[in-house]
């Protein structure tokens, strides 16, 4: 791939395995709007660009060289060779290889560690609209105005003691129910280091679980989201009900609906890259109905 700036934008040629629509619709980030024109405006790490797909080329609109190489590399993920994995995973079996083929383009994300815990908590028995209402209107209450873009004023997602110092009767004003007080709770566990997310990177992936299951509201799956979105934890393998449903059809030997079972069945089966299987697997059964419209194949 050849990157090059192009006055406000910056180029990548020939990205073939980079898809705004696969990368931002799966469930793993909230704080994205699809545009009228197909593109998608994103907010992280106290910026705002726009992603959009031309061809073969990615267009990354409102980002400098110097921010592309300081954020947004690391941000998607730009060192791995996707088509390697792509590969790789497709050799384990037939189900690996559609779900593959189906989400080219597909990348996991290496978010903000913080944003990732109270995103995850909002997320418990929620609906991605609704999650991402939620997180912005968080963000637009306690979060650093980064400038309008679009006619649209954009907020970053607030730091800890900003989250830590909300009080109830504001955070129920946005909306996020019983969450409210797990993520009051969690933050002022993560403020006052209770629960030391900067040394949980530095934890192996089972103690770095149930460090994180320390946090109020944040239970095993939420505690794989975090690592794997946040943590770039390759291995982590959270479980939800589109994933109970492809174990379900495709790696148990019989019906199955325990979290922590199918967990270590998924990590048995996949290994090292848990993850990226159950990325791709999960993006491609949810897309395709697994369980409404017979096997996702």
């Amino acid at each position: 791939m050849d990157i090059i700036q192009q006055g406000n934008s910056v180029v990548i040629r020939n990205a073939v395995e980079f898809e705004p629509r696969h990368i931002f619709e799966n469930g793993q980030c909230f704080r994205w709007t699809r545009e009228d024109d197909g593109s998608y405006t994103v907010v992280a790490m106290k910026r705002v660009i726009n992603v959009r797909k031309d061809g073969d080329d990615v267009i990354i609109d409102n980002c400098s060289m110097a921010d592309f190489n300081d954020i947004w590399y690391s941000y998607f993920d730009m060192g791995r060779d996707y088509a390697a994995l792509r590969k790789e995973l497709s050799q384990i079996d037939s189900h690996l290889m559609a779900a593959t083929e189906f989400a080219q383009g597909l990348r996991i994300l290496r978010q903000d560690m913080f944003e990732m815990v109270i995103s995850f908590i909002i997320s418990a028995n929620n609906q991605i609209p609704r999650i991402k209402k939620s997180v912005d209107r968080l963000s637009e209450l306690c979060g650093e105005p980064i400038g309008e873009y679009r006619g649209q004023m954009r907020y970053a997602f607030p730091s800890v003691s900003a989250v830590a110092s909300i009080s109830e009767e504001n955070l129920a004003a946005i909306k996020v129910g019983f969450r409210a007080p797990y993520i009051l709770k969690s933050a002022n566990m993560i403020l006052s280091r209770e629960v030391d997310l900067e040394s949980t990177g530095n934890l192996p992936y089972e103690d770095a679980c149930n460090e994180l299951m320390k946090l109020a509201g944040v239970g095993p799956k939420v505690a794989d989201c975090i690592l794997l979105f946040g943590d770039a934890r390759e291995i982590a393998f959270p479980v939800d009900t589109w994933v109970i449903k492809f174990m379900n059809e495709y790696y148990l030997e019989q019906s199955d609906k325990n979290m922590k079972r199918i967990k270590k069945r998924g990590i048995e089966v996949f290994g090292d890259k848990a993850g990226f299987a159950q990325q791709y697997l999960f993006y491609h059964a949810r897309e395709s109905g697994l369980g409404k419209k017979g096997p996702a194949v």
